[in-house]
């Protein structure tokens, strides 16, 4: 827990350090309103990676000086974290990087992590038995494909205030609880450093939106959540690879999806931004304030209302996940249950038929 408070200080006293230094000489910031996902309606700093990264490494810091044995690993792991931010900071700061660089990048650090931590996909748990993976020609493709696409997939979900960031914190939870549980202290103590950086970046994203998570945030965010959710897994046998999948189906599955619609639904590269993520539904045709002025406090408030619907949902994963982390039947059996609850909730609302119970009555 000493971990999680000094990276939760930094992080609130950097974020706020940032947020002034952008808006005084006017770096990196959003001002770009009218596109298909934009839902503010002033420029705000989006490069809310930066203080996160910074408050991580700063608390890894006094880890190591306290318990100088994790140097090597926790290091290691935050040199590959930085060369995945460094492609979405440098979209943050010139708009001009292109998504398939980025994604490059974060590849690379994932090789990276793969030859320096031994970060790799080796097996896959079933309920009759283990399928190992032991062709590096499987391995490696494998591995790298899955931490990119977590971090791609992060990003993706970062749409509104604290949505991104809130999920994250509770996936990285989980994973402390269940690192706790196997007795893995590198895992646990990343976790919390990682977990207690973004909320104190949260204090000042949520509800207000002063500053946002950007690209950067989002792929650094992502691509420690992957890589520790894979190291607890492939460490700790006893912990079942499908905790790893439930636990990020919900950014992993909304990536999936949204590259299908695009693709063979509205025939559009899988790249091209669009405003129908599951998120973007919720807050045009659930959040009944969304239809009206795009006064900037109302639509401050329409924003912070649409991210506690995905928080909920995100949990349908999370908690069958931590509490069921070496149960692989049970966790096979959530994953569909989310995958169904997803599509369906998706179709029920493109189609103006939204559950009643989704929505809350109007009292501004």
């Amino acid at each position: 827990m000493f971990s999680f408070f000094v990276s939760f200080l930094s992080g609130a006293v950097l974020t706020l350090l940032v947020i002034k230094f952008a808006k005084r000489f006017g770096m990196a910031l959003d001002s770009d309103i009218d596109g298909v996902q934009k839902v503010h309606t002033h420029a705000v700093a989006r490069i809310g990676g930066v203080p996160i990264f910074l408050a991580v490494l700063t608390a890894a810091g006094i880890t190591v000086f306290r318990e100088p044995e994790m140097a090597p690993w926790m290091m290691g792991l935050i040199a590959c974290g930085a060369i995945a931010l460094s492609g979405g900071i440098a979209e943050d700061l010139t708009g001009r990087v292109a998504p398939s660089r980025r994604l490059l990048l974060t590849m690379f650090a994932a090789l990276l992590a793969y030859l320096l931590l031994d970060a790799r996909l080796d097996r896959i748990d079933f309920p009759w038995g283990v399928m190992p993976l032991e062709s590096v020609w499987i391995v490696l493709p494998l591995t790298v494909l899955a931490v990119s696409g977590i971090a791609n997939a992060v990003n993706i979900i970062d749409g509104f205030n604290g949505l991104a960031s809130v999920v994250s914190i509770f996936m990285l939870i989980s994973l402390a609880y269940v690192a706790f549980q196997v007795g893995d202290m590198y895992v646990l103590v990343m976790a919390l450093t990682v977990a207690g950086a973004t909320a104190g970046f949260l204090i000042w994203n949520y509800p207000v939106g002063l500053i946002f998570l950007g690209d950067g945030g989002a792929y650094f965010i992502g691509f420690l959540l992957a890589e520790l959710t894979l190291l607890l897994v492939m460490r700790n046998p006893e912990v079942s690879t499908w905790y790893a999948a439930l636990l990020l189906i919900y950014p992993a599955f909304e990536t999936i999806f949204s590259a299908y619609r695009r693709m063979f639904v509205r025939g559009k590269s899988p790249a091209m931004p669009d405003g129908i993520h599951l998120h973007s539904l919720i807050f045009r045709r659930i959040v009944q304030w969304t239809v009206g002025s795009r006064e900037a406090r109302a639509l401050m408030k329409r924003n912070a209302r649409t991210s506690p619907y995905l928080w909920l949902f995100s949990l349908m994963a999370v908690i069958p996940a931590t509490v069921l982390w070496e149960n692989t039947g049970w966790l096979m059996f959530f994953s569909l249950l989310f995958i169904i609850s997803y599509v369906w909730l998706y179709v029920r609302i493109v189609r103006f038929k939204s559950p009643r119970w989704l929505f809350l009555r109007k009292k501004d």
